[in-house]
């Protein structure tokens, strides 16, 4: 018997915690009927269903990183957004990603079909590192450097964000390394010490790095890479 939610997560529908949440909505059936948060099944026996569609456990793992554009909305249904992420790949098997971008936003996200690799990824306790290139709308002072790292105090969610590392590329450009990810956490930040972002890319999730890959444009990750980024994550 394998936990429900961890069996959607293996097949690489989501994490665990999306699991639940597809769950409480009615979207999960067992053997044609609605599932319940916590149950168990049987994986060599029942059939479980996600919108209605059969879902089976992956065979192979694949790890992509993807140069998601600006205007590309990291959801897999929104009514209001104009281009979905996984439309914009169309790939051939079901992933889902791990950690989002916003909408205004560029740069590398990671996609899998592992469940356990997106649950270690998304835990905010490991302080996995993320690296972004970040223009703002006026000169970069060393005090606004050194409230940045120190950590900023967000009225509107009402936490002060970890310190972090940030590292001056320009008058009015810099790079920052964050070990967490608040709603649009480098916005807000900016926000609250009186600059506007102007344009905000990530170029690293803890070991993988964008490198050479355009806009719009994906790459599978090797056996090696998917090993040491679950070493990273701190996963089996």
């Amino acid at each position: 018997m394998i936990r429900l939610n961890k069996y959607i997560a293996e097949c690489g529908i989501c994490s665990r915690r999306e699991a639940d949440r597809l769950i409480e909505r009615g979207l999960v059936g067992v053997n044609g009927r609605l599932a319940s948060v916590g149950m168990s099944i049987d994986e060599t026996k029942d059939e479980v269903t996600v919108n209605g569609d059969v879902i089976k456990a992956k065979d192979h793992v694949t790890v992509i990183a993807y140069y998601k554009p600006v205007g590309v909305t990291c959801s897999e249904h929104d009514e209001h957004a104009d281009r979905l992420i996984l439309d914009e790949l169309d790939l051939p098997e079901r992933v889902t990603y791990a950690g989002r971008l916003d909408r205004d936003s560029e740069g590398l996200i990671i996609l899998t079909n592992d469940g356990d690799l997106i649950n270690s990824m998304m835990r905010g306790s490991k302080r996995h590192e993320k690296e972004y290139e970040v223009n703002v709308n006026k000169p970069v002072t060393d005090e606004f450097i050194k409230k940045m790292e120190s950590g900023v105090y967000l009225r509107d969610l009402g936490v002060k964000t970890r310190p972090c590392k940030l590292i001056a590329k320009g008058e009015k450009r810099f790079n920052l390394v964050l070990t967490q990810g608040l709603n649009r956490q480098i916005r807000r930040m900016c926000d609250e010490l009186g600059y506007k972002v102007t344009s905000l890319k990530r170029i690293r999730v803890m070991n993988i790095t964008l490198g050479s890959l355009r806009t719009g444009e994906y790459r599978y990750l090797n056996d090696t890479e998917i090993e040491n980024l679950r070493k990273a994550a701190g996963g089996r």
